[in-house]
């Protein structure tokens, strides 16, 4: 069993930045080994990904998010964090934080982030 906990979320003005957490704890799990990402959700639309980073560091993003976000993760603090800079009106939405295992998908509860115009 895996829990996926975020923190960081809030309000901000559009051209601002934010930094969202994600620790991951479960009893008999190596956080090292597996890819761990970030989503998001904006009312009416369907959940897409962020930016995700595998177990030896490479990082994929959206589109819409690339060369303004970046992922990174820490194995030792089982943590993944997600810096957002130059946020924009269109990056409000819920952010969860995903790990798939092979065996299981986990999400966390998700942070919402809004940014005002």
């Amino acid at each position: 069993q895996v829990q996926l906990v975020e923190s960081g979320g809030g309000l901000v003005q559009a051209g601002g930045s934010l930094r969202l957490s994600c620790a991951a704890s479960g009893s008999t799990f190596t956080f090292s080994r597996f890819v761990i990402g970030w989503y998001r959700q904006a009312p009416g639309k369907q959940r897409e990904l962020v930016a995700r980073v595998t177990s030896d560091g490479t990082s994929v993003y959206g589109d819409s998010v690339r060369g303004r976000f970046t992922i990174s993760r820490d194995n030792v603090r089982h943590t993944v964090y997600l810096q957002m800079n130059s946020l924009k009106p269109e990056d409000t939405a819920v952010y969860y934080c995903n790990l798939p295992t092979g065996v299981r998908n986990y999400w966390g509860q998700g942070t919402q982030v809004t940014v005002s115009s």
